[in-house]
């Protein structure tokens, strides 16, 4: 198919996202006489430009106060800046997870240009995400019991399918940062992060610089497992001292190089 093509499709796309509200990729790819694989391309291409938001099996308009907040546009470039210096860390044919997350879901666009990478997650929504790349990256499911509160795969089958792997790197989020302990979660389900970080040989942490002191009763990853520790240049000077003081690599996304 042409570039113009192309171009006429997402077009169409776009207005009749626009025009119901919802549309699938089934009835997309029908009404065009397309694959599927197609379609969730030109729907990663149009939310990459901000034109729509992806769903499981389909896309939504955008939300007008999606649009209108100035919160939420801040948010979306922290993540994006954060997800662009966590792509810097992975090479070409790296083995790695990607666990559940707005944040750790945010890295995929920026793993276009990779080639050969094996993705491990158990997430539908980015593991739908990543069967729209180019380059199609070899896409592996944890399985296992869904949690509709975390929107992702948990339980003894995930975490034992994970233990029959070897990874490079985890690249995970966190609701909050502990200074004292690690990450900390809301989510009682912590298991199967802990497995994940047991599996590779870095751990990454994908975070908002206002998580960071969030003192959250769940202990996740503590920071004997922690590698990395990426955010936002917003964080104060006392916390980037204690998180050094770990013996984490911090790495401040905005600035695109190591906090000084």
């Amino acid at each position: 198919m042409t570039k113009r093509n192309t171009q006429q499709r997402r077009h169409t796309i776009l207005a009749w996202v626009n025009e119901y509200g919802e549309v699938s990729v089934e009835s997309l790819a029908a009404e065009f006489e397309t694959s599927e694989v197609t379609i969730r391309k030109d729907l990663t291409a149009l939310e990459k430009s901000g034109l729509l938001l992806r769903r499981y099996g389909g896309a939504i308009a955008l939300p007008k106060e999606i649009t209108a907040s100035g919160k939420d546009a801040q948010d979306s470039a922290r993540k994006t800046a954060i997800a662009k210096a966590a792509a810097a860390l992975i090479k070409d044919h790296n083995r790695i997870i990607i666990d559940s997350g707005r944040t750790t879901e945010t890295l995929i666009p920026e793993l276009a240009q990779k080639r050969g990478l094996v993705v491990m997650t158990n997430a539908m929504n980015i593991a739908n995400r990543l069967l729209s790349l180019e380059n199609e990256p070899t896409l592996l499911m944890t399985g296992g019991t869904w949690d509709p509160h975390s929107e992702s795969f948990q339980g003894q089958v995930a975490e034992q399918v994970l233990q029959s792997y070897d990874f490079d790197q985890l690249f995970i989020g966190a609701d909050g940062i502990d200074v004292a302990r690690g990450t900390t979660t809301f989510n009682e389900l912590i298991g199967l992060s802990r497995v994940m970080a047991k599996s590779a040989r870095e751990v990454i942490v994908m975070v908002e610089s206002d998580k960071i002191g969030r003192k959250i009763p769940n202990l996740e990853i503590p920071w004997a497992q922690i590698t990395t520790l990426i955010t936002d240049n917003n964080l104060a000077d006392d916390l980037r001292q204690a998180i050094k003081a770990r013996g984490i690599q911090l790495i401040c996304a905005e600035l695109h190089t190591t906090c000084k």
